[in-house]
């Protein structure tokens, strides 16, 4: 089979097309045919060795969300069946690498894995798992300030794929939304049901002050300027540190697999509760050059890998 693999650490350069051994499903594994895989910018970060817990020397494989369809089962595993449709989370914090999604095969626990219903493409299911979980767990951690509905949330790169299921979501949840959106996305993040769009040149202190920021992008102190004393900011990232004296709660939102929240979340992109947007697909085999149109940046959705 074919599989990219990051043969040093580096730009989009260091990604090579290479020929590995098929996977075999082990205990509790199946084996995935993979259709589509998302690239994230969290694949980048591994390949230049910037990921939140340390580089992971190379050679190694990059992807955390993939579709696709059930080619072998492993003992342990029967809940799938061969032909089964599927999308998953694999847990790069885990696997570094070993294995990641950019490959025509990925042994992959079941447990990363759920069904995939035949309405849903697999390709804008590829996109779904990493961002809607961040996004869902992020406003866990702002509703543990028991906010009351109607209460309003800054959203920075709302135009983002984190950003646009953090508006969805939290319109969902009756919060208001105050999203900042990209220019030219203004109609997008809208129809994502945000209540007020603000420009990505305003100047955030005179947006709020507002209860809860949710930063995806991470702008750190800038989001910080929104908030009221005493507030909360999630960010995706590590930030500066805001004055103490504010008494604001810093989170920080790192991704953990829930499968139980995959699935209600993938249950909600097939009833239409939740959308996504993909700028363009792109063969498994171009992934260096996908890499290097996230990088250029101006995308207006995600660039998906294709296999098979």
């Amino acid at each position: 089979m074919l599989g990219v693999v990051a043969a040093a650490l580096g730009g989009p350069e260091v990604l090579q097309v290479t020929e590995l051994p098929e996977p075999e499903a082990g205990p509790g594994q199946v084996v995935v045919r993979v259709r589509a895989v998302c690239v994230q910018p969290a694949d980048i970060a591994a390949t230049t060795g910037e990921i939140p817990l340390g580089p992971v020397m190379p050679p190694f494989l990059p992807g955390w969300d993939i579709a696709g369809e059930v080619a072998s089962v492993g003992p342990g595993a029967a809940e799938f069946r061969v032909g089964d449709r599927v999308v998953g989370m694999i847990p790069w914090f885990q696997t570094r690498g070993a294995p990641g999604g950019y490959a025509e095969l990925i042994a992959a626990d079941a447990g990363w894995l759920v069904p995939l219903p035949d309405g849903v493409d697999f390709v804008s299911a590829s996109t779904l798992p990493l961002n809607a979980q961040t996004a869902q767990q992020g406003l866990a951690l702002i509703a543990l300030d028991m906010l009351p509905p109607g209460s309003p949330i800054l959203v920075t790169g709302a135009s983002g794929g984190v950003g646009g299921f953090v508006v969805q979501l939290a319109a969902q949840g009756g919060y208001r939304v105050l999203a900042q959106a990209g220019d030219g996305d203004e109609e997008w993040v809208r129809s994502l049901g945000a209540h007020e769009i603000i420009s990505r040149s305003a100047d955030l202190a005179k947006v709020g002050p507002v209860p809860a920021v949710f930063d995806s992008v991470p702008v750190g102190l800038a989001a910080a300027a929104a908030v009221k004393d005493r507030g909360v900011v999630v960010a995706t990232r590590p930030t500066p540190d805001i004055v103490p004296a504010r008494g604001i709660r810093q989170d920080l939102q790192l991704i953990r697999l829930d499968r139980d929240l995959l699935a209600d979340l993938v249950g909600q992109l097939a009833a239409g509760g939740l959308r996504t947007r993909v700028a363009d697909t792109m063969p498994l085999t171009e992934a260096a050059d996908a890499h290097r149109r996230v990088l250029a940046g101006g995308l207006r959705g995600k660039i998906v890998l294709t296999a098979g």
